[in-house]
């Protein structure tokens, strides 16, 4: 028979020892005089307190779910909702992510991110194993992106081809903004997006984009960087009408989102784009009524 550990043999003794009426008068005496210190019950993470939602607010978040299974759940977030954090009072997606809480208070968490501005697919996963499984699939890049973005000056635009340029972020107040540099500045992070056209007009075309890597918005600075900036995003130079047409908000849709599953195996998620994006596609003649996307 195996001999117990120095460790549960410590635990044990102090155990017997806390029942000795030495132990016990002790206590009493400290008591009385006031000094006890009593174990302070664990402090529970912002994220890990329960936030109340309203039955509209539980109803409009289940309107985002596209996929759900024993381990991960798809939503096609949409435009104007932070993932995380965000301005104001208004709930974030992870903070509506409590409609779907278990019986013993956990519930799921997401495993990227989404700008605010950005629709799309965003995954979260249902327990802690797999949430850590995700995380060293997106560390490690396993995990496959694509977005679509609808672009102006599309003369600008070869029909297909890689963008592998640097950049850093700045900080200008409260705003966050990624900035292109070269590759040997001290704070370079190394970036690279393929992209290609999938159709084109004069006034803009509509790109289907693949980050191999994940840097703060990517995407935009490098359709920017290539002269043809992201309709509707202001912050990189994206125009806010085209062929005097307005454009409501940033045109960047998240659309799929490969990965290896938690439980074997690999998942291909999707989110079909967003309503307001396929309209003005079908206005600019950049989509058929036919096309899947």
């Amino acid at each position: 028979m195996k001999p117990p550990s120095r460790q549960s043999t410590r635990k044990n003794r102090k155990a017997i020892a806390r029942q000795s009426p030495q132990y016990k008068a002790a206590m009493e005496a400290r008591e009385a005089s006031g000094r006890v210190n009593y174990k302070q019950p664990r402090k529970l993470k912002a994220i890990d307190k329960p936030i109340p939602l309203g039955d509209e607010e539980i109803v409009w978040v289940r309107s985002m779910l596209v996929y759900e299974d024993a381990s991960v759940m798809g939503f096609n977030k949409p435009t104007n909702l932070s993932s995380q954090g965000g301005r104001g009072n208004f709930h974030n997606l992870d903070d509506l992510l409590w409609a779907f809480a278990k019986s013993n208070g956990k519930k799921p968490r997401l495993v990227h991110r989404l700008d605010r501005d950005t629709s799309g697919i965003i995954v979260a996963a249902k327990t802690k194993p797999a949430a850590a499984f995700l995380g060293h699939a997106i560390a490690s890049r396993q995990v496959h992106k694509t977005y679509l973005c609808v672009v102006g000056n599309p003369q600008n635009l070869k029909d297909e081809g890689r963008v592998d340029v640097a950049l850093r972020r700045e900080e200008e107040g409260r705003e966050a903004y990624s900035r292109v540099c070269p590759a040997d500045h001290p704070d370079a992070l190394t970036a690279r997006t393929d992209y290609r056209v999938l159709k084109r007009t004069p006034e803009a075309a509509l790109v289907l984009c693949e980050p191999f890597t994940g840097r703060m918005h990517q995407i935009r600075v490098h359709m920017a960087h290539l002269g043809s900036p992201i309709a509707g995003d202001v912050r990189y130079g994206g125009a806010l009408s085209l062929g005097g047409m307005a454009i409501p908000r940033l045109l960047l849709h998240a659309r799929g989102f490969a990965f290896p599953h938690p439980d074997g195996g690999h998942k291909q998620l999707e989110a079909p784009l967003s309503a307001d994006i396929r309209r003005i596609c079908l206005e600019f003649d950049l989509l058929d009524q036919t096309d899947i996307w």
